[in-house]
């Protein structure tokens, strides 16, 4: 039998590359295209084998191609893509990732974890306790995890861990993404109105997770956050094997006796008991969640012992961008979180304010998602920065612009202001960076926040605070 081939137009994305590579490591002959290639999504493909061109063009696709894997970028339909289009007309079978995604789990123990935060730091330790355990895990992670390779795995083990995105699954197909994954457990993080442009009422965010209850197999389990009201109220919904966990939430899965710090340390109970003290490099309250809730889920299956939790938690790095330190020698330490949403600026504050109690929090921030620029969500602007000293606005980012009510940086700033912050403009990178820097001293920290890359700001603002306070 002749090797299996699969085209993927748009492979640079995450979820996209991430696919890509377990059908490699699934014996397939991987093809694809984008419009730009960055490590370190470039290099795991390099060293995959699979073979890419820049560019979208109507000869990249393999005439002997048995399937064609298109992603939902804005720019690949049809009607402006020639590549796209050659794919739809050209009789072959055309798929999304997700498609794929359901075929590869269809007979795994799948752990699906969903939710409007902590989805990708979640997935990426659940995948590494297993894989610390020697468990040997199927995994596909949405963002860059530090422990790992690559962000995705065929494994050998019964078990496949896949972040459960609520997103849309492809521009032909409207259902979400985490309802393609054949869930036998689901870990739900959170169920925050998110994705404003996709979902315009909370009431319609929902839907899909209530959807997702209704897919997970009669003998499986959902652990849920009990502390976050909707999550708890959609788990509810779920007929089957429930647990609750969070950090307050006595009598289920908790945390108690936390020390935050570096490393921070908890003791992790189930009840009134004491199963294992864990600790972890990890910054601020919301990773002491998301571990307590991989933990709920692990140990509630069986899948690991609470000795191999703790000693596999604790060599645990993380995923890029989520509260990372980008700066190695400098008195102003600067940290990247991702700001993708209110919720996470809001946690992402929460840590730094916890790690350098005593310094004044800069913030240098990007509207960069929809639902940041979206006018009918200028009321999370009241709350998204409390705790910081000064914030930074960029201006929005303008991909998309025209498809809905689209915020101006003066509107955005104007609202953070009335909220008692104190918000500044800032536009053309290298101009923002040096009065970034000169209105810092030696007793700040920075946390840049954005879902895109400020510009190059994510890497110049660090460089430039090292020379300065060295």
């Amino acid at each position: 039998m002749s090797q299996k081939k699969a085209h993927f137009i748009g492979i640079a994305g995450k979820g996209m590359s991430a696919t890509a590579l377990l059908l490699r490591e699934a014996g397939w002959e991987i093809t694809g295209s984008d419009e730009g290639f960055y490590p370190p999504v470039s290099d795991y493909l390099v060293k995959a084998g699979i073979t890419f061109s820049n560019g979208y063009k109507k000869e990249n696709i393999p005439t002997d191609a048995d399937v064609i894997v298109i992603g939902k970028n804005a720019k690949l339909i049809p009607e402006s893509n020639e590549e796209v289009e050659a794919a739809f007309t050209s009789g072959k079978t055309v798929k999304s990732f997700p498609d794929i995604l359901e075929e590869l789990t269809t007979n795994t123990d799948t752990i699906v974890v969903a939710g409007s935060y902590g989805k990708s730091t979640s997935t990426a330790l659940a995948a590494w306790c297993l894989k610390h355990a020697g468990k040997d895990p199927s995994y596909f992670i949405g963002e860059i995890a530090k422990d790992f390779d690559a962000h995705a795995h065929q494994g050998t083990g019964s078990v496949f861990v896949l972040e459960g995105d609520e997103y849309p699954a492809s521009n032909w197909d409207e259902r979400s993404k985490f309802l393609h994954y054949n869930p036998g457990s689901v870990l739900l993080t959170s169920a925050v109105h998110d994705h404003v442009n996709v979902f315009p009422t909370h009431e319609e965010y929902l839907a899909p997770f209530k959807t997702l209850m209704n897919t997970v197999r009669g003998d499986g389990l959902v652990v849920a956050n009990a502390d976050e009201q909707f999550a708890k109220a959609v788990a509810e919904g779920f007929s089957g094997t429930k647990v609750w966990y969070g950090m307050h939430t006595k009598d289920s899965w908790h945390p108690e006796n936390t020390v935050y710090g570096m490393p921070t340390t908890f003791d992790l109970m189930k009840g009134s008991g004491k199963v294992a003290t864990i600790s972890t490099t990890l910054l601020g309250a919301h990773n002491v969640e998301n571990i307590v809730g991989v933990s709920a889920m692990l140990l509630e299956k069986g899948l690991i012992t609470p000795e191999e939790l703790v000693a596999a938690v604790a060599e645990f790095k993380g995923v890029k961008r989520r509260m990372e330190l980008l700066t190695k020698n400098s008195k102003v330490p600067v940290l990247e979180g991702f700001g993708s949403s209110v919720e996470k600026a809001l946690s992402a504050i929460a840590a730094m304010k916890l790690r350098y109690p005593t310094r004044r929090l800069m913030v240098v921030f990007e509207p960069h998602t929809f639902t940041w620029r979206n006018r009918d969500a200028i009321a999370q602007y009241d709350r998204a920065f409390a705790g910081a000293a000064r914030v930074y606005i960029y201006e929005p980012a303008t991909q998309g612009a025209t498809t809905h009510a689209q915020l101006t940086q003066e509107e955005i700033i104007a609202r953070v202001r009335a909220a008692g912050v104190d918000a500044v403009s800032i536009q053309e990178p290298k101009a923002a960076v040096e009065k970034i820097v000169s209105e810092l001293d030696e007793n700040d920290a920075v946390l840049l926040l954005s879902s895109g890359n400020l510009d190059g700001m994510v890497e110049t603002i660090p460089r430039v605070v090292e020379a300065v306070f060295a």
